[in-house]
Order: C-alpha cells, then structure tokens, then sequence
C-alpha cells in the first residue's frame, strides 16, 4: 500500500511511526507546510526512500491530486485540521483513491436556534457525496482515530456481542494527564479543540433525531477506569453522534469530555474576546485569524512528550439489557504516556489516535473491510478491528458498570 499523508503533525508522525513496522506499507509521503517539521520526522523515521517528503499547502486540491499522482497512491490519509478537509477529499474523489480522515467536515451552527437545532452538521458535505462515490466504485472511510474511530468500532461491537437492546450509547473520554513545566498547554490541536468544545453539541435521540444544547452542557460525574477515576464530563460537538445512529439501533447518542475547570475557563475567556475567531481579520497590514495567533502561541503538542505524565481513556459507554435485564458496560482504551514515548517517541494522545487509522490502512489492504461510498468505522466488523488492538500496542479493556 501507498499512502499519500496530508499532514505531518502530531499524529501524522505517529501514524508513520506505527506504520514503519508494518511491511505491507510500501510507502508513506509525508507532506506538511512545514518544510523544517517534515525534515525532522523523516530523520526521525530514518528511512528517505519509504517516507520520501514533500511541501504541500493542503487548502490547494490541484496540489493534493498532484502529489497523488506523481507516487500513484492507494490512499489519500488526512491528519490535518479539519478546516482542511473538503480539498483533501474531493481530491481523493478526483484522483480515484481511497478517502479515511479521523474528523469530518465542518458543522454551521443554526443562525436562528444554535443551541437547539442543528444547522450544517459534522460530515454533511461528505455524506451527501456519497453517492458519487459509491457510483465511482471507491471508499471514503471517513471518522477514523480514536474518537471518532475507536469509540466507533466499540459502539458497533457491544450493539452486535453484548447488547440485545440498546438505548444509549455515550462517548466518555478523561485522563489524568499534566504536563510540567507549562501554566497552560493543550495535549492537542488547540484550533480543533477550540472547533469542537465552542460550537453547539449535538445529541441524538431516535424520536427527536439530531438537536443541539449549549456549550458545557449537562455536566456529570464518570468513573474512569485504571485509577484515573471520577472526573466531571461536559457535552461536547463530535462525529461520533453523526456517524453511530447511521448503523447502530440505539435510542440515544452522546459525547461527553472531561475538559476541566482551567481549561473551560480559558476556552470561555477566548469567545469573549473573539480570539476563537477562525477567519482573518485585518492587524495593521496583515490579514490572520485570530484562532491561528492562539494555536501559535501555545506550545506546539506533538513535542509535549517528554513533559507530558500520566494516563489517557478513550472509550464508550453503552446502557441497553441483555437477556432481558439491564447491562452497562464501558468499552475503552488507556494509554500510558511514558510507555508511549518510550516506545514510539510519541506523546499518548496523538498515539491514541494514530494507531486506529493503521488498523484501518491494514483492514483495508488486506481485504477484511471492503466498501464503497462514504462510511464510517460501524459499517464494517468491529471485531476484525478490535481483534488487532493489542498487537499494534493499544489494547481494550471492558469494564461492567
């Protein structure tokens, strides 16, 4: 398999990383805007002929397909922002190759009722493509790290092997995680975090279906698992409660993040003065969204590892019965920071997230997921996928609650 990487950041070198050990992976392009940044990771990585690098400027789609062309590439993978995405996936169509991102494209809050309708939601430009792409024969697989992804995959999983009725399923992600040395230093892309805990949430429910609340809503205790333990979770905007209801008969779909007070209080603080603005506004003589000078002030995380301590739990949590009785269960994954450092130089975020796009990248070349159109992780056999889990290092746990 040939990759094209559109993104070399945190996670883009992760996935590399993780990749080099696969030999099935004949080649990887790493691109970035970055010239510096693709020069470490490939010295980094040690292997210029399998990770050859190019500059690429990923709001260009000429420059996508050219690149994609020029290494004849089976798979077109997105690790950049998703403000970036609608290039890199009509590209993809373009050039005739597999499509996989691991967060779709942009939501529009309602002008009208933001916080109880839905306006344009996380992946509507995708999925009203798909049938394009379906009649063109090729795969966008779309939503596919740890969460969206994994939380997926584990949705799927305990609605087809656990559950025989399932009435909610809710994303819970916490950790325990510090980083030293810094006052304030987000463990991942602050422009995507920004994105996702400001805009209105979205809920599903099967009488309602999609509907919005308002920022930190709903605030609730949940007990992590490994000693992180209880932790406060606050709605938040994600793909999972886009993509689930589309392939799992459930009656309820949430996703809920533990942020913490700090770190609530500096996203507030942000929207007040407009510095979560995305769009450029004019400084004297230069044009620059004030969301990118945050992103640029802060310490950039894919070099955060060796500061960084502590665990991180992605996972679901599904309520429903079985055999006639209640059941819940939280499926999950925990990755220790250190043992991700030492073991692939990566801080456990970016890890976290990178090593469920592999999984994906090796399901699909060796012809166990196979489809056409645009399709999320739940569309295909979650156990084909929890089943390589441990060997790339990350293995699940399930938790009776």
């Amino acid at each position: 398999m040939k990759i094209l990487l559109v993104g070399t950041g945190g996670v883009g070198e992760a996935i590399a990383r993780i990749a080099k050990d696969r030999p099935w992976v004949e080649q990887v392009v790493l691109t970035d805007y970055n010239r510096e940044r693709l020069k470490e990771v490939q010295a980094k990585l040690g292997d210029a002929k399998r990770f050859p690098i190019e500059w690429i400027d990923a709001s260009k789609q000429e420059s996508i397909e050219a690149l994609a062309k020029k290494y004849n590439v089976n798979l077109i993978m997105n690790a950049c922002d998703p403000s970036f995405n609608v290039p890199i996936f009509d590209a993809a169509y373009n050039v005739g190759c597999t499509y996989m991102d691991m967060a779709m494209t942009l939501s529009e809050p309602n002008p009208v009722k933001p916080f109880e309708q839905c306006g344009i939601k996380l992946g509507d430009y995708q999925f009203e493509r798909a049938k394009k792409w379906e009649q063109k024969g090729i795969l966008a697989l779309v939503g596919l790290g740890v969460e969206p992804g994994m939380a997926d995959v584990f949705a799927k999983y305990a609605a087809t092997h656990l559950f025989d009725e399932v009435e909610e399923v809710g994303v819970r992600d916490g950790s325990n995680l510090v980083v030293k040395g810094y006052d304030f230093a987000p463990n991942f892309s602050i422009w995507t975090t920004i994105e996702e805990c400001l805009n209105p949430p979205v809920i599903w429910e099967k009488e309602r279906g999609w509907f919005t609340t308002a920022p930190f809503s709903e605030p609730e205790y949940f007990d992590f698992p490994e000693g992180i333990g209880k932790l406060e979770v606050i709605n938040v905007e994600h793909e999972e409660v886009l993509l689930v209801p589309r392939w799992v008969n459930c009656k309820r779909v949430t996703f809920k993040y533990a942020l913490g007070d700090q770190f609530i209080g500096v996203l507030k603080t942000l929207h007040m003065l407009g510095l979560d603005n995305k769009e450029p506004i004019k400084v004297k003589d230069v044009e620059v969204a004030p969301r990118d000078v945050v992103a640029a002030c802060l310490p950039d995380p894919a070099h955060l590892g060796d500061r960084m301590f502590g665990l991180t739990c992605a996972g679901t949590w599904v309520k429903g019965k079985k055999d006639g009785k209640p059941r819940q269960v939280y499926l999950y994954q925990v990755a220790d920071n250190e043992e991700c450092m030492k073991r692939l130089d990566c801080q456990s975020v970016v890890a976290q997230t990178a090593f469920n796009a592999v999984i994906g990248w090796d399901l699909l070349e060796h012809g166990e997921w196979k489809g056409v159109g645009v399709m999320g992780p739940e569309a295909f056999d979650p156990v084909l996928f929890m089943n390589k889990m441990a060997d790339y290092g990350f293995p699940y746990g399930i938790k009776e609650m």
